[in-house]
C-alpha cells in the first residue's frame, strides 16, 4: 500500500513531482521484519510438530482403551488396565497445593520489590528473585525430601487432627489424636511435593507480577498521593486493580509449570493409582511423574500409553498458558502511561 503527497518546491509556490510513500520494510528493516516472522513461524511449527507427534503415537491407545483410558484409575499394564483419571487428579492436586503456597508469596514478593524495597537495593532483589528459577528442580526436590518433609509431616498431623473434619484434610487410618502420630503416614503426599513446587513456580509468577506494577502510570500514583493516600492506599486503590490482569496472568503461568513438573515430584510423592483428593495423606501421582517413573521400562504398548497421557497433559497446559497471555494481552498494562 503506498500514498502520495504532493510536495512543494523550496520557495512554496509552485507543485513539483509527487513522492511516494510506503509502508514496506527495506533494508536492516526488512531483514529485522522478516527474521522475527521465521522465529514466530519455527514456535507455531514446533509446537505443532509436537501435539502431531503425540496424538499419532497415542491414537492407538485411545482406540483400544477409548474413553476408559480417561476414567480408570489403574495403571496396570500386565492386566491391560490403564487409565490416567488418579494422576490427573493428582496433578491438579499438586498443582492447587502449589499454587496455595506461591501465589502470596508471589504477590508480596512482587509488591514489595516495586513499592517498599530501597532502590539500591531493589536490582539485587529482582535478581535474586530471578536466579531462583534457575536452580535445576532436583535441588528443590531434595531439599523439600530432606529438609521440609518432617516438618510439613507434622503440620500435617496438626491439620489432620483439628480439620480433620474436612475431607481434603482428612487422612484415611491416620492417627492424628495418638500420643506418638506415624509420621509416615503424612508424608510423600500432594502436600509435600506441592511445596517444592511452589518454591519453583514462585519466581515466575513474582516476575509477571512485578513487571506489571511497574508500569503502573505515573499521574495515577501522583494524583492518590495528592488526595492524601498513603503508600499502602495507593496500592490498594491505584497498583492492585491496575494490574489486576498481571496478577491472573502470571498465576495461570505458574499454574502451567506446576501442572508439568516432573523430577521434584517423582523424587517426593509416592505412587499410588486411586483417586482422592486428600493432599495430606501419603501417596498420589501425576502425569509428568507417572512417564518419568514408566518411561524407561516400557514396552510398546505402554509407551504409547504414557504418550498419551502426555498429549493429555500438553494439552491442559497449553490451554491454561493460553489463557494466561489472553487475560495478560487483555490488562491495563500499559494504557494510560504518560510519555
Amino acid at each position: 500500500m503506498s500514498t502520495t503527497l504532493p510536495a512543494y518546491d523550496p520557495a512554496g509556490a509552485d507543485l513539483v513531482a509527487p513522492r511516494a510513500l510506503s509502508r514496506r520494510a527495506r533494508g536492516a528493516d526488512a531483514v529485522f521484519v522478516h527474521s522475527a516472522r521465521l522465529v514466530g513461524a519455527s514456535v507455531l511449527v514446533i509446537t505443532g510438530g509436537v501435539a502431531i507427534f503425540l496424538g499419532w503415537q497415542a491414537f492407538p491407545t485411545l482406540q483400544r482403551y477409548g474413553w476408559s483410558f480417561f476414567t480408570e484409575s489403574q495403571w496396570q499394564p500386565e492386566a491391560d488396565v490403564i487409565g490416567i483419571a488418579a494422576v490427573v487428579v493428582g496433578t491438579f492436586a499438586v498443582a492447587t497445593v502449589a499454587m496455595t503456597i506461591a501465589f502470596p508469596l508471589a504477590l508480596t514478593t512482587a509488591l514489595y520489590i516495586s513499592e517498599y524495597a530501597p532502590a539500591r537495593i531493589k536490582p539485587t532483589l529482582v535478581s535474586l528473585v530471578d536466579l531462583m528459577a534457575a536452580v535445576p528442580s532436583v535441588i528443590y526436590g531434595l531439599w523439600a525430601y530432606i529438609l521440609i518433609m518432617p516438618y510439613a509431616a507434622e503440620f500435617a498431623v496438626w491439620m489432620d487432627r483439628n480439620f480433620g473434619w474436612i475431607p481434603i484434610f482428612a487422612v484415611r487410618g491416620g492417627d492424628a489424636d495418638s500420643a506418638i502420630p506415624l509420621l509416615s503416614r503424612y508424608s510423600f503426599s500432594a502436600f509435600c511435593a506441592g511445596i517444592a513446587v511452589a518454591m519453583m513456580v514462585m519466581p515466575m509468577a513474582c516476575a509477571v507480577m512485578r513487571q506489571v506494577f511497574s508500569q503502573t502510570p505515573p499521574g495515577e500514583r501522583e494524583a492518590a498521593l495528592a488526595l492524601g493516600a498513603t503508600r499502602w492506599g495507593v496500592i490498594r486503590a491505584v497498583v492492585l486493580p491496575f494490574g489486576r490482569g498481571g496478577i491472573i496472568g502470571g498465576t495461570m503461568l505458574g499454574l502451567g509449570r506446576a501442572l508439568g513438573e516432573t523430577i521434584a515430584v517423582a523424587l517426593i510423592l509416592a505412587p499410588a493409582f486411586d483417586v482422592k483428593f486428600r493432599v495430606l495423606e501419603q501417596g498420589g501421582g501425576t502425569v509428568s511423574a507417572l512417564i518419568a517413573n514408566r518411561f524407561g521400562d516400557a514396552s510398546p504398548t505402554q509407551l504409547s500409553a504414557l504418550l498419551a497421557a502426555g498429549l493429555v497433559l500438553f494439552l491442559i497446559t497449553l490451554v491454561i498458558n493460553t489463557l494466561a497471555a489472553v487475560v495478560v494481552n487483555r490488562s491495563r498494562s500499559g494504557a494510560g502511561v504518560e510519555a
